[in-house]
């Protein structure tokens, strides 16, 4: 694992993400700004020449979701296009090398359907659906699209030069009409990146989870408790021995309000529990929401 992974790490590996599955009423439209700073230590395998890496980014997204109806269910379309400002340095092979970065990073799409609970609803389902909660259960697709810079002569980068996919399923588990369980259970699935320092690295799928404790307060404003896991994800580059694998944890909480009908803020931390690989970092994010 090098630099290179530090941006897919932040932005796309270890993220948490409360309410992912929570539904909304047809035709509901959302655009998300947020800003979002993350800065730590990489922990790099102990086979490559790196030791001492840090890394201070800075992220801004903007972000667009629509809820639809989807064969009769609840059906939920986000796009999200993220660019990075930040710096790294390590040591490599004994010298230190230092590298500040200004560029696009990989958008990504994700498809999302409730399979049990939430079916298509309009506005006046939806208020019931709040006022009682039920079981839902979602299946999603999460896709990475390699259109973010990248130079393969380098070790860090915006973008990560590959397709990624995960394939997830959620649940939603009231556990009375304010505090609800979430769950999801997934694995990434990389494509090879055939541009590495003139190499092609390859990674082992990786699985994850995440898990939230919500608790919903009055007019619309929640918290939640997150904390993920994820394991696996074994790089290897060329015929190069395959390094460790993740065996990464983050927790952290989330917490929104809304500050007006179609206007509301939400902010984040979190921070390691355990790392192996990459993910030794502190994350403080704020976004702004515009519902229609």
């Amino acid at each position: 694992m090098t630099l290179l992974c530090v941006l897919a790490s932040l932005s796309q590996a270890q993220e948490l993400a409360p309410r992912a599955y929570w539904p909304a009423p047809d035709g509901t439209n959302v655009v998300v700004l947020s800003y979002q700073h993350s800065q730590g230590n990489v922990l790099a395998d102990a086979s490559t020449p790196i030791t001492g890496a840090e890394a201070k980014l800075d992220f801004l997204s903007l972000t667009y979701q629509r809820t639809f109806n989807l064969l009769g269910r609840t059906g939920n379309l986000q796009l999200n296009t993220p660019f990075v400002s930040g710096e790294a340095h390590a040591d490599i092979n004994n010298e230190f090398k230092r590298r500040s970065i200004t560029a696009a990073a990989d958008p990504r799409a994700r498809l999302a359907i409730n399979l049990v609970g939430a079916p298509s609803m309009d506005r006046d389902d939806f208020r019931l659906l709040v006022a009682n909660p039920e079981l839902i259960v979602g299946a999603s697709m999460l896709v990475s699209i390699p259109t973010g810079e990248y130079d393969g002569d380098r070790l860090f980068n915006a973008g990560s030069n590959r397709w990624a996919v995960k394939p997830a399923l959620g649940a939603i588990l009231p556990l009375d009409n304010r505090w609800l369980l979430e769950g999801e259970i997934g694995a990434w699935f990389y494509q090879d990146n055939d541009d590495f320092s003139g190499q092609t690295r390859s990674q082992e799928p990786l699985l994850s989870s995440e898990f939230h404790l919500v608790h919903v307060l009055q007019s619309g404003t929640w918290i939640s408790f997150d904390i993920n896991w994820y394991q696996g994800g074994a790089a290897q580059v060329g015929a190069g021995p395959k390094q460790t694998e993740l065996k990464n944890s983050r927790a952290g909480l989330t917490f929104l309000k809304p500050l007006a009908k179609q206007h509301a803020i939400r902010g984040a931390y979190s921070t390691a529990v355990e790392s192996t690989i990459a993910g030794q970092f502190d994350s403080l994010s704020l976004s702004y929401m515009y519902i229609w």
